[in-house]
């Protein structure tokens, strides 16, 4: 064969295999959704002093007459120190959260019965009004019984010890009663119809009794009293999975996932899970809780004909159990959102967003096996691998969830009232990797393709030479303009007919972030999705011109390609004019708003950045040299802790570097006991499930002494231990009070060491309870214990690492 030949064959073949391996998505989303139904839930007070309305019909939140997409995250204010309530909320805020939710843990607050307290880390009214100031919306939680990994769900060990709970007993009753008026007591004046930020209840939690006393009536008489105690409120929710039981019409079922389950007994790699399907028309998740499969019978999916799709439980992390330590990344936790949005979730709640420390005491506060509980959690800690960490602290999720927060705070109002389409072809179910995995939201005129081809510790293929066929009332459009490998991993959205300021965007390949006004009008904010090509189609007969960006014309349509960072100018044949900037993935994932001298900006920085207690910005990473690019301009007449050097401009960025004092700390760390033989394992239950070792088994620990610098904390905003060990249990103690404990999953154990600064005149002590070769106990794969002598309790490393601040006034 002559080379000539060779080569058109192998062409063809070429040709042939494009062909075969091309995939056209389609889905038919003509249909126009339902009108929302009002007057189907008896829901509180929705009027504020100032007149605004707040109200919920059958398919989303409004505020007067706006549909409105929160996303809200669970801060528990008993687990964090008081002093740092404030820094915190502000991270919440400039992460995208507009409500924060917390359980108000009776245990906490009464844990004697002739007395409650509610000062310092338990004033639970100074959080809410804290909220308050930053404009933030609050939805209390107070059970009574609320889980929450806390020993007896929360419930006073007195109250268990005396009375059947959770039901209509009127002994307990009565308990509850003076629990809820306290609660009412600390949200006086702060509720919605006062013109504060409650602006709902949780009652109850997973609950799904049904014996003498229980059922839906037990929910009915807790709402009452609550109402009775003043709680008129705009929402009243319970959670609607495992076969919850509750009365129609009365409260909103709020729904969750979780991207493993660390109380499974499995001591396996679990099967693929929902959390990454698109679902249609089904809100219950398998494996949430105790649930076994996903319900249809239960009253979460009987009330789907009257209630909205609110969560309150897609796990930011997950919890630290004994039994099962999972490993969580960032996309783990971002593509399972964009999966959840595009099945027509329209109220994000995480729990947790902010990870916290249970308050000390005896009896402990934690969950245990050997109280009855389910689960064996660390004493103290409860980090969960939430976007803010157990110190405050911005883990990796964080970055990868505040674009899509963004997106939802800014085109809320358009997304919310959209329903969802399902393709004409779908996943048979969550273990079908192979077929590819999207959805549509519209209003069968204009929408939203969401795309997720990522399923946590599962390979999924890639798909190659993909376009999406949208099939609306009057018209079908295709994109991208030719075929585009969806990688593997890969999750993204993408708006079909988006109004740019009076300017038809007919779709993007680029991803909605937000908008801002820059003094010049709206600046829509995109993010270029994975490597496909950035694509900004337009009617060509309805652009009269584009500045900033190359164009090009083909079949009716003008295809503008813009620069990453570069602003785009495009006005219609209408004279109105859209602008809009495009970021790379990188970029979007570095980008935070905050408001600094009364104006909204776009900052991309590496660094964790937030709005300042004190106005401004701050800045927080653990290098000595800031670097940060920022949009509109910063004027003259800003203050910095730090000398600002500006660098050259990005695009419509003006970059600006600083420099702290760098400042290098060791610790002085020594042996003060080897390791002792571990004892034998200690299981329970028909799949003899590890337990924790019981309290006379940690003299077997190892323990390091580990003297920090008496001025450690001088010159710099935070200084963490980091302790890079294997073992079973860690723990860190002043003398012998516990600081923190954790279970080893294989990654560096941080501890900020601010909150302790008093204890640090004396050294600290370190313990390492051994984990044993024979241990049953689940690790991610990634995970390599050691063994010597069947056990391991070993330290690598343990560093002093500072946390340094800029701050912009």
């Amino acid at each position: 064969m002559t080379g000539k030949l060779l080569a058109a064959s192998t062409a063809a073949l070429a040709l042939l295999w494009s062909a075969a391996s091309a995939e056209t998505a389609r889905v038919d989303a003509q249909a126009a959704p339902p009108a929302p139904r009002e007057g189907l839930l008896k829901m509180g007070a929705g009027a504020s002093p100032s007149g605004q309305v707040m109200a919920v019909n059958d398919r989303y939140l409004t505020i007067d007459g706006k549909p409105v997409l929160p996303v809200m995250g669970e801060f528990h204010y008993t687990r964090f120190p008081e002093q740092y309530w404030e820094e915190q909320l502000l991270k919440m805020k400039a992460g995208g959260v507009n409500v924060v939710a917390t359980y108000v843990i009776w245990q906490h607050h009464q844990d004697r019965p002739d007395a409650f307290d509610w000062s310092g880390n338990r004033n639970l009214r100074k959080f809410i009004q804290l909220a308050q100031k930053h404009d933030l919306y609050v939805y209390l939680r107070p059970g009574p019984w609320a889980h929450a990994e806390v020993r007896f769900g929360g419930i006073p060990d007195w109250v268990v010890d005396s009375v059947p709970t959770r039901g209509n007993d009127p002994t307990y009753l009565g308990y509850v009663d003076a629990f809820f008026a306290q609660v009412a007591e600390q949200a006086r004046g702060l509720l919605w119809k006062d013109g504060g930020p409650v602006i709902g209840i949780q009652i109850e939690n997973e609950y799904n009794r049904t014996g003498p006393l229980q059922g839906r009536e037990h929910i009915s008489r807790l709402k009452d009293m609550l109402i009775a105690r003043g709680f008129d409120v705009p929402l009243y929710t319970v959670t609607g999975w495992d076969n919850a039981v509750f009365p129609r019409g009365e409260v909103i079922p709020v729904f969750g996932t979780y991207v493993d389950e660390p109380w499974s007994a499995s001591a396996t790699l679990l099967p693929p899970k929902s959390s990454y399907m698109f679902q249609f028309g089904v809100r219950n998740e398998k494996g949430l809780g105790a649930q076994g499969r996903t319900s249809t019978q239960d009253d979460g999916a009987r009330d789907t004909d009257i209630t909205p799709f609110f969560g309150a439980e897609y796990g930011g992390g997950v919890p630290q159990m004994y039994r099962r330590r999972p490993i969580i990344s960032p996309d783990d936790i971002a593509d399972m959102v964009i999966t959840k949005i595009g099945s027509g979730v329209n109220l994000l709640g995480y729990y947790m967003f902010q990870g916290g420390q249970n308050p000390p005491g005896y009896p402990s506060r934690d969950e245990s096996v050997a109280t009855g509980g389910f689960n064996d959690v660390p004493k103290l800690g409860y980090d969960f691998q939430a976007p803010l960490g157990q110190y405050g602290q911005a883990h990796p999720v964080l970055n990868k969830l505040k674009p899509i927060h963004y997106f939802l705070q800014s085109f809320g109002d358009r997304l919310a009232p959209m329903t969802v389409y399902a393709p004409e072809v779908k996943p048979a179910a969550a273990d079908d990797l192979k077929t590819l995995r999207w959805a549509f939201r519209g209003d069968g005129k204009s929408g939203f393709v969401f795309v997720n081809n990522h399923i946590r510790q599962y390979e999924t293929p890639a798909h190659p030479d993909t376009r999406f066929e949208v099939k609306l009332g009057n018209e079908t459009l295709t994109l991208p303009s030719k075929g585009v490998t969806v990688a593997q991993g890969a999750a993204f959205i993408w708006p079909v007919h988006f109004d740019l300021s009076g300017v038809d965007l007919l779709w993007a390949t680029a991803q909605p972030v937000t908008r801002i006004d820059d003094g010049q009008g709206d600046l829509y904010v995109f993010a270029a999705s994975d490597k496909i090509p950035p694509e900004f189609v337009f009617a060509a007969n309805a652009v009269k011109s584009v500045k900033g960006a190359t164009q090009s014309k083909q079949g009716g349509q003008l295809k503008v390609t813009p620069e990453a960072g570069r602003i785009v100018s495009v006005t219609g044949a209408n004279g109105k004019t859209a602008r809009f900037i495009l970021l790379s993935e990188t970029q979007a994932q570095t980008l935070t708003m905050v408001q600094i001298q009364g104006r909204q900006h776009l900052i991309l920085s590496e660094a964790h950045v937030f709005e300042s207690p004190e106005g401004g910005a701050a800045f927080r990473q653990t290098r000595p040299d800031f670097k940060f690019a920022i949009y509109p301009y910063l004027s003259d007449n800003l203050s910095t802790n730090l000398k600002l050097k500006p660098q050259k401009r990005m695009g419509g960025f003006q970059s600006y570097s600083a420099s702290a004092p760098e400042v290098k700390l060791t610790a002085d760390v020594s042996v003060l006991r080897p390791a002792g033989k571990a004892p034998p394992l200690k299981t329970y239950g028909p799949r003899n499930t590890p337990v924790v070792p019981e309290p006379e088994s940690f003299g077997a620990s190892a323990s390091w002494t580990v003297k920090v610098p008496e001025t450690a904390l001088k010159g710099v905003s935070d200084v963490y231990l980091d302790v890079a060990y294997q073992g079973d249990v860690a723990r860190l103690f002043s003398g012998p009070e516990m600081l923190d404990d954790e279970y080893f999953i294989g990654k560096t154990w941080r501890i900020g060491l601010k909150r302790y600064a008093d204890k640090l005149a004396k050294p600290l002590t370190l313990s390492i309870m051994p984990l044993r070769e024979d241990s049953k106990v689940y690790f991610d794969a990634s995970v390599k214990p050691a063994f010597e002598n069947g056990q391991v309790a070993r330290v690598y490393k343990i560093e002093l690492t500072p946390e340094y601040e800029l701050t912009l006034k």
